[in-house]
């Protein structure tokens, strides 16, 4: 069993982090909000006071935090920073869904420092996470990789090498945003069906027979038809990530489908829908019905 850090308990930090703590590995954990330390100190982590304690003598650091700004903190702050504090034969592997042009920036910092560095974000959302059936979309050395591969492996259940550091990062925007356009095509479709007076349910199950339906529409649909909106992956969230996705293209003309999905899902925030799963966005579709 490893001595790991872990940097960050959000809604998918903390799932990942207990699922750590019961592989039976030493986990130290950090979140700027320390009162949600608490459930995985009873679970038997230890609590760390800021990132450079938690990664100090630690073989796996990992960080799953919201966006870039943190984690530039988590890692390059001067006097509470990470990186500083890692030995040199310690594996970082970073699982925040980024920029990439930080997760560059950042990977130079860790070639600088002479340490080593992997971008790994996760495909899935709470409930893969609670059932360690994350997938891991990995950038980076592919020697420093096997040797993280069953560390990943206890919160997930597959691990899949994209390339050199970056590579993950730019996956996981294109399966985010092949995600969120996916949403917005729904929502469009429902609300169509519903508006011209027939069942979105009947008409959508039978769609959902043709080559053209994919997993994640159906479990689109399914979320917009019951109106449960329960936040798995917000929409706040969502628009952050295709903001990523707008830096990684370079303007709107090169990819306007992501710059109307994400001025949608802006809309959405605008509009008090943020804090709900991003297919609540269907409720922007109902609200146009005699419009």
């Amino acid at each position: 069993m490893s001595k790991i850090a872990f940097l960050g308990l959000g809604a998918m930090g903390s799932r990942m982090a207990a699922k750590l703590v019961a592989a039976g590995h030493k986990v130290t954990v950090w979140n700027r909000n320390a009162a949600k330390t608490a459930i995985l100190e009873r679970a038997g982590a230890n609590v760390a006071s800021s990132p450079r304690e938690a990664a100090s003598g630690a073989a796996f650091i990992i960080s799953m935090l919201r966006d870039d700004a943190a984690s530039r903190r988590a890692w390059l702050e001067k006097r509470t920073g990470a990186l500083a504090a890692m030995s040199s034969s310690a594996i970082t592997i970073e699982s925040s869904t980024l920029s990439i042009d930080w997760v560059r920036e950042l990977a130079g910092q860790f070639e600088l420092a002479c340490k080593t560095f992997i971008d790994a974000p996760v495909a899935g959302s709470r409930p893969h996470a609670d059932l360690g059936q994350l997938v891991f979309l990995a950038g980076g050395d592919s020697d420093a990789l096997q040797r993280a591969k069953s560390v990943l492996l206890d919160m997930g259940a597959a691990v899949h090498h994209a390339g050199p550091s970056g590579a993950g990062t730019i996956t996981k925007l294109a399966v985010n945003a092949l995600f969120g356009i996916q949403v917005l095509a729904m929502a469009e479709v429902v609300e169509t069906i519903r508006r011209q007076g027939f069942d979105p349910a009947q008409t959508v199950e039978i769609i959902g027979a043709t080559a053209v339906f994919s997993t994640a529409a159906r479990a689109a649909a399914a979320s917009m038809l019951a109106g449960n909106f329960a936040p798995l992956f917000p929409i706040e969230l969502v628009e952050k990530d295709f903001r990523y996705v707008m830096k990684a293209a370079g303007s709107a003309k090169a990819a306007p489908m992501a710059a109307l999905a994400r001025a949608i899902f802006a809309r959405g925030i605008r509009e008090g829908y943020g804090h709900e799963n991003l297919t609540g966005i269907v409720q922007l579709y109902q609200s146009k019905a005699g419009g």
